[in-house]
């Protein structure tokens, strides 16, 4: 088959698409699929993916207009088999619902996140606006995907009614260093690494950390990340407020930095209000670290699985978890992230999601069978 997926940028290496959707398209080209990807910034070159790179506007940067995109798909919608449409609220993915229907390719679009309740209700004004654009690029959708289940009801509570392919976004996992286990002795880190902004719920988890610090001496908090410098400013300012003692900002981390961080980790937390999937959380455990995450995040099986916590998201809640965890000798936190990673292995290898999408896609174009992956709904 022919593939086109569209997304606006994928040259931010902390931003979940960035990493998930280039790989999405690797693993569909060791499918037999020709696949390109169409945006507007990368980081570089993908092997296996033809890459099409295209012009924005100087103006309206943040809207991500760019015309001549809007042309090139229109006129390759005539001759391929699939177009991908990757997240909404930029008019990157406005022009592919807009001029994707009624061509030869059907159109797939996945929201990634963009249906949950606390995301639309950011910016309410101004999505309030676009979203009679944004809706047809999803009510004209021939297929939806979701990565989780629980972004499947979001999908249905909005009222869109196509079939919905459910699978979850990938992770490669690295090779594990000689000695995963520290020291019983050793000072022991609990980690957060993702973006720093409201979503992600810093300012619960600082507030459950001022009640944990005093209980046990031996653990650091790690916080690294990036995020736009007020919301940066106002986690400092209430780090300082709240006078903890042990809490390293770091900043953001890549390549070997970061995967050393997860590996240096003991626990890794993610308190975040709403994420589709939450890579960091795959990312984790794939490295060998079990985690305490909040019901924001489509993470039950970390309990199933025996690889970590899942709770609701209020500061008592992270206090009573994250206590639970941390006085844990080092073996047992260990063994879970064992678990955990074996998880990651056999649910979550890229070749299986693009061997599952492949055929998602297939039943769309050609029918036959219906994968199981695939929810009709009704």
């Amino acid at each position: 088959m022919k593939l086109i997926h569209v997304v606006p940028h994928i040259d931010q290496e902390a931003a979940g698409p960035s990493y998930s959707v280039p790989r999405l398209c690797q693993s569909l080209a060791a499918c037999g699929n020709e696949v390109e990807l169409s945006c507007l910034a990368a980081r570089g070159e993908i092997p296996g993916v033809v890459l099409d790179l295209h012009s924005q506007w100087p103006v309206l940067g943040r809207f991500a207009v760019s015309t001549s995109l809007a042309r090139a798909l229109r006129s390759k919608a005539q001759v391929v088999d699939i177009v991908h449409n990757h997240s909404l609220w930029s008019m990157v993915n406005v022009a592919a619902g807009w001029v994707v229907p009624g061509s030869r390719a059907k159109l797939v679009t996945s929201p990634r996140g963009t249906l949950s309740a606390w995301a639309l209700n950011r910016n309410k004004t101004l999505k309030r606006w676009l979203w009679p654009l944004q809706r047809r690029a999803l009510a004209r959708a021939d297929l939806l995907h979701a990565t989780s289940v629980v972004e499947l009801q979001e999908i249905r509570a909005q009222g869109f009614a196509a079939p919905v392919v459910v699978l979850p976004n990938g992770i490669d996992l690295p090779d594990l260093p000689a000695a995963l286990a520290p020291a019983a002795t050793a000072t022991r880190t609990l980690l957060y690494l993702a973006r720093i902004h409201p979503i992600k719920g810093l300012d619960r988890l600082l507030r459950a950390w001022a009640q944990l610090e005093p209980r046990h001496p031996q653990w650091r908090l790690v916080i690294a990340g990036k995020g736009e410098a007020a919301h940066v400013e106002e986690v400092h300012a209430l780090a300082a407020e709240l006078v903890v003692q042990r809490v390293e900002f770091s900043g953001p981390l890549y390549g070997e930095a970061k995967a050393q961080a997860y590996f240096d980790a003991d626990l890794f937390v993610l308190p975040t209000h709403s994420e589709n999937f939450g890579l960091v959380v795959a990312e984790a455990l794939a490295h060998a670290c079990p985690a305490v995450v909040s019901r924001g995040a489509p993470w039950s099986g970390l309990e199933s699985e025996g690889c970590g916590w899942w709770v609701d998201n209020s500061v008592q809640t992270l206090v009573s978890a994250l206590d639970a965890a941390m006085q844990l000798p080092p073996e047992e936190l260990a063994a879970m992230g064992t678990r955990g990673r074996d998880w990651m292995q056999r649910d979550f290898g890229w070749g299986a999601i693009g061997q599952k999408m492949d055929a998602a896609y297939r039943w769309l174009v050609y029918g036959g069978e219906r994968p199981a992956w695939v929810e009709v709904g009704g």
